[in-house]
């Protein structure tokens, strides 16, 4: 029995550091920004412990150095960057510097719209891209569009691309599953709907799938009643100009967001 618990202790313990050494990991590709909360230690230095908060410029303000510029950095590269200047100024030999990062408040995106957990959520790592948010937030829900808008700040810049979520797990992956950045939006809107009624067994709101036809909008009210016939088939669509019109659809035409279908009564 001693020999199972020490085992399972063992177990245990390797468990442990496996996820500490991967939370390591993922905090050394973390990129600092404005609002982070960090705790500065330097090795035989108990003076020089610090927390203190990243200002919007990407700025701290460290004892001996002054102002340091951390925003942006990983936590190697702002560990690097205290260093050099502590070792620049004279004022450690050989400065070992461990940056602890405490909260998180830089860096964050948010995903709103239809999702199950639409929120703010902080960029674990330095390579988090658009799949990886949505699946922090649950992905869309059953009435979200396939299509998601991203929005934010690009070089200085304002950014916006609609991007299709089938198309980041088809070959071309690598090109539509982009980068996200701390500041980003991420909004899943409705899906796009039609609209059915008449000599229809279930008139009603459906969603439109990708290439959906007319004939597959008809099965998907259920099809014909008795009386209603195809020839009498009309949609009403909302032009370029606002204007709603009415046309005479063929059974193969492609069905477009907000589309009216009436389904009328054969007339024999």
């Amino acid at each position: 029995m001693n020999h199972c618990k020490k085992l399972l202790l063992g177990i245990l313990l390797t468990l442990n550091l496996i996820v500490a050494a991967q939370a390591q990991d993922r905090q050394a590709d973390y990129r600092l920004g404005a609002g982070d909360a960090i705790k500065i230690s330097v090795f035989q230095n108990p003076d020089l412990t610090v927390e203190t908060r990243v200002a919007d410029s990407g700025i701290i303000t460290y004892p001996l150095i002054g102002a340091v510029q951390l925003g942006g950095n990983t936590i190697p590269e702002a560990e690097k960057a205290i260093a050099d200047k502590l070792r620049e100024g004279g004022f450690v030999q050989k400065p070992q510097i461990n940056i602890l990062l405490i909260q998180v408040r830089g860096n964050q995106v948010s995903v709103l719209g239809l999702v199950s957990r639409p929120g703010r959520y902080p960029i674990e790592t330095g390579n988090t891209r658009l799949s990886d948010m949505l699946a922090t937030a649950g992905g869309a829900v059953p009435g979200g569009s396939d299509v998601v808008i991203l929005s934010g700040i690009r070089e200085g810049k304002p950014f916006r691309r609609e991007i299709d979520v089938p198309a980041l797990f088809g070959p071309e992956r690598g090109n539509e599953d982009v980068l996200v950045a701390g500041g980003d939006v991420i909004y899943v809107h409705r899906a796009p709907v039609f609209y059915i009624y008449g000599e229809v067994q279930r008139p009603g709101p459906y969603r439109i799938e990708r290439d959906m036809t007319v004939l597959q909008a008809l099965v998907q009210g259920g099809g014909l009643t008795v009386r209603g016939t195809e020839r009498s088939m009309r949609i009403h669509r909302r032009g370029a100009d606002g204007k709603v019109g009415e046309i005479a659809p063929e059974k193969s035409d492609l069905v477009r967001a907000d589309d009216v279908i009436q389904v009328q009564e054969s007339l024999f």
